[in-house]
């Protein structure tokens, strides 16, 4: 199956589930799902794979076991290609790359090597670059970490907890053609230098699983 575009249903299939977050709802509008939702999904990410390799679609469950947001299902479908990430709902499409969670390990990791002038001035770089084409996003410290000069040339990257970029589109004509395959093409490609900085300077956790 190649890539034609999400269903015509599908942000109207996510705002019936934002209105009613059941299982009678999400029973009654399986198919929709299935067909204008999850196929689209996996035709997208066949079609991404020869270039950002196999990408996985997230559950469409809730995991609700420590969340007092008791709701069973998520309201958009998610998909990962490495450090990639796709996503469809409500509010239309999103891509986005980078690290949008990072444990300990890696936080210390990512801060080492901002602060190193080679390193981080590199990072700064490839930032600068692609920030008429995504939003720099990430959890952020509300101050410096503890020890850091506030006087520092990239105190703000030091800030962060974890460091991505994303672009979202609003529901339009184009969600439901082709085109939407290059809008996630050029915001991977974009991220991409971002996200090679960060394998080659954080990489993944060493922390065992919990």
């Amino acid at each position: 199956m190649s890539f034609t575009g999400f269903g015509e249903y599908a942000v109207e299939f996510y705002d019936g589930l934002e209105a009613d977050n059941s299982k009678a709802y999400w029973t009654d509008q399986r198919a929709v799902y299935e067909a204008d939702v999850r196929a689209p999904m996996q035709a997208l990410l066949t079609a991404l794979e020869p270039e950002f390799g196999a990408g996985k679609i997230f559950r469409p469950y809730r995991d609700v076991r420590f969340s007092t947001d008791k709701t069973p299902y998520k309201t958009h479908c998610g998909a990962t290609a490495g450090p990639f990430y796709v996503q469809v709902g409500a509010d239309g499409l999103m891509a986005a790359g980078g690290y949008y969670q990072m444990a300990s390990d890696q936080v210390a990791r990512f801060r080492t090597a901002v602060d190193d002038d080679r390193r981080g001035t590199d990072l700064q770089k490839r930032l600068a670059a692609v920030e008429d084409e995504v939003v720099i996003r990430g959890e952020m410290l509300k101050t410096r970490p503890r020890g850091v000069d506030p006087e520092h040339p990239r105190i703000d990257l030091l800030r962060h907890k974890s460091l991505y970029g994303a672009r979202i589109w609003p529901p339009d004509d184009t969600l439901h053609e082709a085109g939407a395959l290059d809008r996630v093409v050029a915001t991977w490609r974009a991220l991409t230098p971002l996200s090679e900085w960060l394998a080659d300077h954080v990489g993944p956790s060493e922390q065992p699983r919990r």
